[in-house]
């Protein structure tokens, strides 16, 4: 069933290194949306890719001995080859060397400048070479950068100004009018009360001390500065154009939901707007600033030396497990926590035992009992209903939760179908039923199980792609679309199942 569009994005990756897995939690986060808002049936444009300009990428490639677009050509790949690693369903990958989004970015500056939103002037301030910003002695932390924590160093140019100033009102208004246009609220009012409330300068997007970046058409002596390059991707790449936008864009825009990390609200919440507005765009319809997953406890970098790798944690526990563990562990607006003990408790505790143990059980006892077949009686006793309760009242939960972006509360939802059945083996032991030769007890009670476990598996995919593929084939059962886990009974008896194969063995801790 058609439901309409639904456009989501992640931040664009910068390419100054290898993404750890608190870059790598971000588009799995992203994924799960994108792949649940299909299920449901909506037309989804799912969008990442890699932000590739600046004087950190310049001075980076030069000590490494190679031109910036050589060394951004290896980062961009290595961020792809991560990304789909992680089993992830963009729809466009895309990078800010594009030539489609360097022609466009040019044309949107000049267009902003023949408005009057952008004028020349000089900056002089307090610079931070590795955040590329500028900072006010106000702002400056222990007189360090407030985002990095960072030496700054004085600094002034000639640079073009966005007049961000003009906009402080309509911006005001926007956050404190719209509660749900920036989530969650911790942010929202964190945006609100530090940074406009009181007052907004205007906004330096050019810089004249490097070259690596897009040229400002109309005097190339400046490059234009990341955040008007940056930001814009999220319009050129679905063909924003001054002059004549595409089909593509008028269907998709405006973005149904910006995913991005709690260190950059500022730029998407503040600049974004006003950018938008500035070329009369309609603005996107959330912003979410994600917590941070860390590592004990310490924001992950590699500069700190806990940089931990998703392909690295891939070939030790799987896929499947690292997007469990990464969706599962990091809540609403709570920071997430990964260590290599915690992942393995959750492995096992969740994983091995309430999932993979229970589809194990249930169809090593359906091939025991039955032969394989599906087999069902009318022997309904009032424990039944409870069960099918719970699956049935799941989906409802899920979707509520996805809708919020509470993507650890909807795993829950669907783990609650899981623990459920767990209990009703506990319950109705179907050991004993076999040994008395209550057969018709028995075949309900075998139903019931597999057809809870489909219906947990067609909302466990969007987050456990390869494991739902997995029971859906042990099922041996081509009903796993949405409308099928409306009702209970779907599992068709006199199917055959395939033989139960372990979908997680328990990692043994001597190991």
């Amino acid at each position: 069933m058609e439901k309409g569009k639904y456009y989501i994005t992640s931040a664009i990756a910068y390419t100054s290194g290898k993404p750890h897995i608190g870059n790598t939690y971000e588009i799995v986060l992203a994924d799960a949306i994108a792949r649940f808002k299909r299920l449901e049936g909506y037309d989804v444009y799912f969008q990442t890719g890699t932000d590739e300009h600046g004087e950190k990428i310049e001075l980076k490639a030069k000590e490494l001995g190679k031109t910036p677009k050589e060394f951004v050509d290896e980062v961009s790949s290595e961020i792809k080859r991560i990304w789909d690693v992680m089993n992830t369903s963009y729809d466009r990958f895309v990078r800010t060397t594009d030539e489609i989004h360097e022609r466009e970015v040019q044309k949107i500056f000049k267009k902003m400048y023949e408005k009057g939103d952008i004028y020349l002037g000089e900056y002089k301030g307090l610079y931070c070479t590795p955040c590329e910003s500028f900072w006010t002695e106000s702002q400056l932390v222990d007189g360090k950068c407030p985002d990095c924590g960072r030496e700054v160093k004085e600094a002034s140019e000639e640079t073009y100004f966005f007049r961000l100033s003009k906009y402080q009102e309509r911006l005001e208004k926007l956050l404190e009018d719209n509660p749900k246009f920036l989530q969650p609220d911790s942010r929202r009012n964190e945006m609100l009360n530090n940074f406009i409330k009181p007052g907004l300068q205007d906004l330096c997007i050019s810089r004249t001390s490097f070259d690596w970046g897009i040229k400002v058409p109309f005097n190339d002596k400046h490059v234009v500065y990341v955040w008007l390059d940056a930001l814009t991707n999220y319009i050129t790449n679905i063909g924003y154009d001054v002059d004549n936008s595409s089909d593509e864009f008028k269907k998709y825009w405006p973005c149904d939901l910006h995913l991005i990390g709690k260190d950059i609200v500022r730029f998407h919440s503040i600049y974004w707007p006003a950018f938008l507005w500035s070329l009369d765009l309609e603005l996107p319809k959330q912003i979410f600033g994600h917590p941070w997953l860390l590592s004990n406890n310490d924001k992950i970098g590699k500069s700190r030396g806990n940089a931990i790798y998703a392909d690295d944690l891939v070939e030790k526990y799987g896929v499947d497990a690292i997007r469990y563990y990464v969706l599962h562990e990091t809540p609403f607006a709570n920071d997430g926590n990964i260590t290599y003990e915690l992942i393995e408790e959750r492995y096992n505790s969740d994983l091995a035992n309430i999932l993979g143990n229970l589809v194990n059980r249930t169809i090593s006892m359906n091939k025991k009992y039955f032969d394989n077949i599906v087999s069902d009686s009318d022997a309904i006793e009032d424990i039944d209903n409870d069960l099918i309760n719970t699956v049935l009242k799941a989906k409802e939960k899920v979707e509520k939760n996805i809708d919020e972006i509470r993507i650890a509360d909807a795993i829950d939802n669907v783990f609650e179908i899981f623990r459920r059945c767990n209990k009703y083996i506990d319950e109705t032991t179907p050991w004993t039923l076999a040994k008395e030769g209550n057969t018709n007890r028995l075949k309900k009670v075998i139903y019931n199980l597999l057809e809870s476990i489909r219906i947990g598996a067609v909302l466990l995919s969007p987050f456990l792609p390869d494991t739902s593929k997995e029971i859906f084939n042990q099922l041996n059962t081509k009903e796993t679309s949405y409308d099928s886990i409306d009702e209970f009974g779907k599992l068709k008896v006199g199917d055959k199942l395939n033989d139960p194969k372990p979908l997680f063995i328990r990692i043994e801790k001597e190991k």
